[in-house]
């Protein structure tokens, strides 16, 4: 039998919490995983992309995820999809998940986790630059984390900048730059194909955590500012393949370290409170198996989902 979990399954079975643990212990033991995760992405004769990301995989869990996505920007959810969970000893299909709904908790939490460990402070202001549901993930990972003092957002649907301010508490500001003027901590989750800040747009000590670049030609912060950064991915040859690295036209070294070797402690992180650092995830297949894992156990013990059989 295959087990169903739709968007209200998913949030029914996930928290934020157990989500945050299940994604800081994957980015420990990540890197121990012998088969890499691969994107594969294509541009369609319709207004959209497809990206599959295949094997999930992570030592410890005898099972493997495929995800299918479906982006179309101009769409409501931009991104629809789904995750096949499989076991790893014959390859039964054990559950179909909603891939939007994954991706954005494991997009969000994970941007959360990694914005933390950079910066450890709980207060000072953070600014939004995109006001989707990757930001609310966010927002919602940094709530657990730690508390902050203010908020302004910015998005290029003023209305919906104003939705998300009031929701949390905050303000708005005009632009990208203006956002970074008034904020500690900068988020970018938008589908920016130019730019939005550069390094006269920051200030010394300032972080920013950018979630746009996560596929060829996009890209939201300037090479300079990446330059100048402490710049942590989340591993570095996806990066330069097609994340903040490649948008930059910058090699793998550029990176200096991965949220997993600072989470180990095989990177001191940011050391200077002056300086400047940035974490520009891709976003990679175990984080996917992390998350689908821990939503199939929990609907497996509490009856959550419908299940269908598909080979009748």
């Amino acid at each position: 039998m295959t087990l169903v979990l739709t968007r209200g399954d998913l949030e029914t079975v996930l928290d934020p919490e157990a989500c945050l643990a299940a994604l800081d212990a994957g980015f420990r033991r990540a890197d121990g995983e012998r088969t890499p995760g691969r994107r594969i992405r294509t541009d369609l004769p319709f207004p959209g992309t497809a990206t599959a990301l295949v094997p999930g995989l992570l030592p410890g869990i005898e099972a493997y995820t495929v995800k299918v996505n479906a982006k179309f920007p101009a769409a409501r959810p931009a991104l629809r999809g789904v995750i096949c969970l499989h076991g790893g000893r014959d390859g039964e299909l054990l559950a179909l998940l909603d891939s939007a709904t994954v991706t954005a908790w494991r997009t969000g939490l994970a941007a959360a986790l990694g914005t933390h460990v950079l910066t450890g402070r709980a207060d000072g202001t953070l600014g939004v630059v995109g006001a989707g549901a990757q930001a609310e993930l966010v927002l919602r990972g940094l709530a657990v984390l730690r508390g902050r003092r203010a908020l302004v957002v910015h998005d290029t649907d003023a209305g919906r900048a104003a939705a998300f301010a009031a929701r949390h508490g905050g303000g708005t500001a005009g632009s990208a730059a203006e956002v970074a003027a008034a904020s500690d901590v900068v988020l970018l989750a938008t589908w920016s194909r130019t730019p939005l800040l550069c390094l006269a747009d920051t200030r010394a000590g300032q972080h920013v955590t950018s979630l746009g670049a996560d596929e060829p030609g996009k890209r939201e912060l300037a090479r300079d500012l990446l330059e100048a950064a402490l710049l942590v991915v989340d591993e570095r040859e996806p990066a330069a393949e097609m994340g903040v690295l490649a948008s930059a036209g910058l090699p793998p070294k550029a990176a200096a370290a991965t949220l997993g070797e600072i989470l180990r402690g095989d990177h001191p992180g940011r050391t200077d409170p002056a300086t400047r650092s940035v974490y520009a995830p891709v976003g990679l297949p175990w984080q996917d198996l992390a998350l689908t894992w821990l939503a199939y156990e929990r609907a497996e013990r509490t009856g959550v989902g419908r299940r269908i059989d598909l080979l009748a």
